[in-house]
């Protein structure tokens, strides 16, 4: 059973249906890509006993769950107290991206490196808060804000105005909270380990492109684009951030009575000091999971069981293929802000590349945009060149009149590839 909606679930999905381990495949509420590679079934995710019912009902022997809001709520716990294996963390180890104040501050007790910060519960508290810290600033929502909750204030003025907003409602409950952080410099990139809890293994790594303008100009979106691997992040640094970031984390889960099972998923600054942690995920990006399942090549479904089952250390070591995948999210006009839903679309004539579902429905028989992101057009090449050229053939096959891309996903290699 795969829990989720979205494009990193489609990627799940037809990664999961490759697997001679998995013979039936069901979804949760899924999406019309989804339903080409699973059975659809509608349940209610936040009711945990009719989850359980339909798994012992349907013999499911494993549970994926795609996106961070059902570990957070704790699906993971239940299921797991109904003997039911399940990929992803329970509720008190999901707060690793449940609460970004929660992960700092293991961070500091763990001393793993990562941004100086002060965390503060209250709007008078933020802004005094302010003077620790010089421009610009990195005003952060606590809670879980779809990937939203992180703003950039180049001035006093601006992120006095991001305390207000945040503390005034403006991210829902996430904005309960606050963690005003150290602006970091560097390039980041995302890193990714396997963990049953006890013994961790290496994931792949990927780019992401959060920004909705090309040239990385905008508000931060959920990410418009990723390609994976990471070619900055060289093999000496992951080995550094492994051994100084995620091994330590695992660790200190598990001697505090949260162990971790799952992925995690490491958002990195690469500083001049070495890699710093700017924040944890608790299940795979999105877009950065299309990317990632593009290249693995090996048996999701055996791994992920074998996680969920603490035998992660029987299981083949993750394989991927050498080439490059780069994807381009196509989102409806007016995202992040408004985004434009119902906007018909074509997907007939794209060719040379794979195309995930984010945000789509089907309506009378037509595919339609019914969310921000609407596809990822995922292409692999030799290169990010060629991989960027190939997945932008196949956007400009798409039709949808009422979306929009970025054009540059992926630009930093490729000026690296080109020498400028």
């Amino acid at each position: 059973m795969l829990i989720g909606s979205g494009g990193r679930e489609h990627a799940l999905a037809w990664k999961l249906a490759q697997s001679p381990n998995c013979d039936t495949l069901f979804a949760t509420p899924g999406n019309p890509g989804i339903a080409e590679e699973a059975d659809l079934v509608a349940l209610n995710i936040s009711d945990h006993a009719a989850v359980i019912s339909f798994c012992a009902g349907h013999d499911v022997g494993l549970v994926v769950v795609g996106p961070e809001a059902p570990l957070v709520a704790g699906l993971g716990d239940s299921l797991r107290d109904a003997g039911i294996p399940v990929f992803g963390p329970n509720q008190k180890a999901a707060q690793l991206e449940g609460s970004k104040g929660f992960t700092k501050d293991i961070c500091a007790a763990a001393g793993i490196p990562t941004a100086g910060y002060f965390r503060h519960d209250s709007k008078a508290s933020a802004l005094s808060g302010l003077d620790a810290f010089q421009a610009p600033y990195v005003i952060k929502a606590d809670g879980l804000a779809a990937g939203k909750g992180v703003i950039i204030a180049e001035t006093r003025i601006d992120a006095e105005a991001a305390i207000e907003d945040m503390f005034g409602g403006g991210f829902g409950d996430a904005g309960a909270s606050v963690v005003i952080e150290e602006f970091m410099t560097g390039e980041e990139a995302s890193f990714f380990a396997l963990t049953d809890g006890r013994d961790v293994v290496a994931f792949g790594s990927a780019q992401d492109h959060k920004r909705v303008g090309d040239g990385d100009i905008g508000p931060n979106t959920g990410g418009m684009g990723a390609y994976s691997p990471a070619i900055v992040l060289t093999p000496a640094l992951q080995a550094e951030v492994m051994d100084c970031i995620i091994k330590p984390t695992v660790a200190y889960m598990a001697a505090h009575d949260m162990p971790y099972s799952g992925v995690l998923f490491a958002g990195l600054m690469l500083t001049d000091e070495g890699p710093k942690l700017i924040e944890y995920n608790a299940r795979f990006g999105d877009p950065e999971c299309q990317v990632l399942m593009t290249r693995f090549d090996g048996d999701l479904a055996a791994l992920m069981l074998a996680v969920a089952t603490g035998k992660l250390s029987e299981a083949a070591t993750p394989s991927f293929s050498p080439d490059t995948a780069l994807t381009v999210v196509m989102a409806a006009n007016g995202y992040p802000d408004v985004p434009q839903k119902g906007g018909a679309i074509d997907l007939a004539d794209v060719s040379g590349a794979k195309v995930f579902h984010a945000g789509t429905a089907e309506v009378d028989g037509q595919l339609v945009a019914a969310g921000g992101r609407v596809l990822n057009v995922t292409a692999t090449g030799a290169n990010v060149t060629d991989a960027q050229a190939k997945a932008y053939a196949a956007v400009d096959q798409v039709i949808f009149p009422d979306g929009f891309c970025r054009r540059d996903i992926g630009w930093r290699e490729v000026a690296r590839e080109a020498g400028t």
